[in-house]
C-alpha cells in the first residue's frame, strides 16, 4: 500500500509562483511513475504533467513553459513548480503514482490564483 501527500497549495497572487509536493510513503520502493492533475468546479479532471521513471516529461500545453514537474526519489516525492500563475489554474491539485502495477491517488491541494 502507497499513500499519497500533497501540500504547498494556497492563494497566490497572479504572475507568482508556487511549489507543490506529493510525499509517498508506505511499499514505494517500486514506485514508477509520477503526475499532477487538477480539477476545477463544473470542469473535467485533466492531467497537468507526468514524470517517468527514466525522467521523461509530458506537459499540457496550457502549463508547458511555466510548470516544471520533477522527482526525488531518495526523498520518494514528487513537485510541480508552477511560475507565471494564471487566474484559470484555480483548482484542486491531485497527485498520482503508480507503483507496483497499482494507481494511487492523493487527497488534493488547493490552489487559488488572485488577479
Amino acid at each position: 500500500q502507497v499513500q499519497l501527500v500533497e501540500s504547498g497549495g494556497g492563494l497566490v497572487q497572479s504572475g507568482g509562483s508556487r511549489r507543490l509536493s506529493c510525499a509517498a510513503s508506505g511499499e514505494t520502493f517500486n514506485l514508477n511513475s509520477g503526475h499532477w492533475f487538477r480539477q476545477a468546479p463544473g470542469r473535467q479532471r485533466e492531467l497537468v504533467a507526468s514524470i517517468s521513471s527514466s525522467g521523461s516529461t509530458v506537459y499540457a500545453d496550457s502549463v508547458k513553459g511555466r510548470f516544471t514537474i520533477s522527482r526525488d526519489n531518495a526523498k520518494n516525492t514528487v513537485y510541480l513548480e508552477m511560475n507565471s500563475l494564471r487566474p484559470e489554474d484555480t483548482a484542486t491539485y491531485y497527485c498520482r503514482a503508480i507503483a507496483g502495477g497499482r494507481v494511487y491517488w492523493g487527497q488534493g491541494t488547493q490552489v487559488t490564483v488572485s488577479s
